[in-house]
C-alpha cells in the first residue's frame, strides 16, 4: 500500500543555479551533491535535482510548499525583489504565490491545507463538486 510521497526528481538545466534558488532563495536544506544532481530538503520533503533538459510546462501541474500566514508577506516581498518570476495570480481559496525555478517549474507557496479548501467548498462549490 502507498503511504505517501517519498520524493520528488526535477530535472534542471545547471545545478549550481539551481541549488542556489533553492537553498538560498527558497530555503530548502541542501545534503548532497555530485556532477549531475544534488538531494535537499524542505520539512519531510526530499527533492532531487537532476541534470537534463527540462521541459516546456505548459498546463496547470505544479508543485506546492506549505507557508505560515505570518510568513506570507515578508517572503513575497523577497521574491519580488529578488526578481522572481510569478506565473499566476492567485484566483483559489487561500493565499498563494505562484512561483516559476530557473527552469521553468511551476511552483506555489500556499497558506492553507487541504481542510481549509474542503472547508471553503462548503460554500463555494466547484461546479460538478462531488464528495467522495
Amino acid at each position: 500500500m502507498i503511504t505517501g510521497i517519498n520524493h520528488i526528481t526535477l530535472a534542471v538545466s545547471d545545478l549550481n543555479t539551481s541549488l542556489k534558488f533553492y537553498i538560498d532563495t527558497l530555503g530548502f536544506t541542501g545534503h548532497v551533491k555530485w556532477d549531475n544532481g544534488a538531494y535537499l530538503t524542505i520539512g519531510d520533503l526530499w527533492l532531487c535535482l537532476s541534470c537534463d533538459a527540462p521541459c516546456p510546462k505548459v498546463d496547470y501541474s505544479h508543485i506546492a510548499f506549505s507557508i505560515s500566514l505570518a510568513d506570507y508577506d515578508k517572503f513575497c516581498a523577497r521574491m519580488t525583489s529578488n526578481g522572481i518570476k510569478q506565473w499566476k495570480e492567485n484566483k483559489s481559496h487561500g493565499v498563494s504565490f505562484y512561483l516559476l525555478d530557473p527552469d521553468g517549474h511551476k511552483l506555489e507557496i500556499h497558506t492553507g491545507d487541504l481542510q481549509s479548501r474542503l472547508k471553503a467548498l462548503e460554500t463555494s462549490p466547484y461546479s460538478g463538486l462531488v464528495y467522495l
